[in-house]
């Protein structure tokens, strides 16, 4: 698939020697949704304002469908929408006039179509003529992905956009960025939400300490570094394991009622089958089974971690 952008050897140093990236590298293909992870204070949202051309780099350069940020600026902005963390919005001013004013100020003419589409897109369409401080919380950040997605961008950041809202407020966002993934729009996501990006991304990067630690297939990610329980349900309780199921390195639930095994989703065998027969063998019977995979949380906490 074609990249749309490439960050190569971006790195910022502010005055006071506060290292907030140390040459990242990072490509993003076309129309791919890139869920980016990593805890308060990792370089998230500076990497992302360098990108859009916000924050001056120290060292390194970005490319965007061909324009360097820098030297092509207008060309490179022209084709980025951005949704920052903060509402800051001017509070008097009607919905539709501040998308409008969005628009102009990329400088594209007027176009009314395009508005109405992107505020009916985003449920905004009825309270087109509200004033701003008259809105939700929740329909103020509606009016942030309205201003920019004013100007039709080809690339869109998230800089965690469901922060504060209600879970369906949330989902409904979710399908706003499937529709627009949908028009081959390019989305990097910024999020504290875990299930976000194991419900949207299409590829997850981890960033720590101003470092990218990977960026990775979703699926692939999961299926690589996750690993699966099964528990095994006893039809009577037990005090401790019998010492022959030792070599499993199995764990006991606080009831009692039950026996946990982690095993590794890569290797050829699983283990399963013999302790199945061993724990018959010392004379537990099984009531039930029940497996479990890692979650993309388990995984980033993991990351982090180490």
């Amino acid at each position: 698939m074609e990249k749309m952008i490439s960050v190569q050897r971006l790195s910022k140093i502010y005055a006071s020697g506060n290292i907030a990236l140390c040459e990242v590298d990072l490509e993003i293909k076309k129309g791919e949704i890139l869920a980016l992870l990593g805890p308060n204070g990792a370089g998230k949202t500076t990497l992302i304002s360098m990108i859009c051309g916000l924050v001056n780099p120290t060292a390194g350069r970005v490319i965007i469908d061909g324009f360097d940020i820098q030297s092509d600026y207008r060309a490179a902005r022209k084709l980025v929408g951005l949704v920052p963390q903060e509402v800051a919005l001017e509070p008097f001013e009607k919905v539709i006039n501040t998308v409008q004013f969005s628009r102009g100020l990329f400088g594209f003419p007027p176009n009314k179509s395009v508005i109405e589409n992107v505020l009916k897109k985003l449920s905004l369409w009825d309270k087109r003529n509200t004033p701003i401080k008259e809105l939700s919380g929740g329909m103020k950040r509606r009016v942030l992905i309205a201003k920019a997605l004013s100007h039709e961008p080809r690339v869109l950041f998230l800089d965690e956009p469901t922060a504060g809202v209600d879970v369906e407020l949330r989902k409904d966002m979710w399908r706003i960025v499937e529709e627009l993934k949908a028009d081959g729009v390019t989305i990097v996501l910024t999020t504290h939400y875990i299930e976000e990006a194991e419900a949207l991304a299409d590829r997850v990067g981890v960033i720590s300490a101003g470092r990218i630690l990977l960026v990775e297939n979703k699926d692939q990610l999961m299926h690589q570094m996750g690993t699966k329980e099964l528990t095994i349900y006893l039809q009577q309780p037990v005090d401790k394991l019998p010492d022959a199921l030792k070599k499993y390195d199995l764990r006991l639930s606080e009831d009692n009622h039950s026996v946990i095994y982690s095993y590794d989703t890569k290797a050829d065998r699983t283990g399963i089958t013999g302790l199945l027969s061993d724990l018959s063998a010392a004379g537990l019977s099984l009531r039930d089974l029940q497996t479990s995979q890692s979650s993309l949380e388990d995984i980033f906490v993991d990351l982090v971690k180490d």
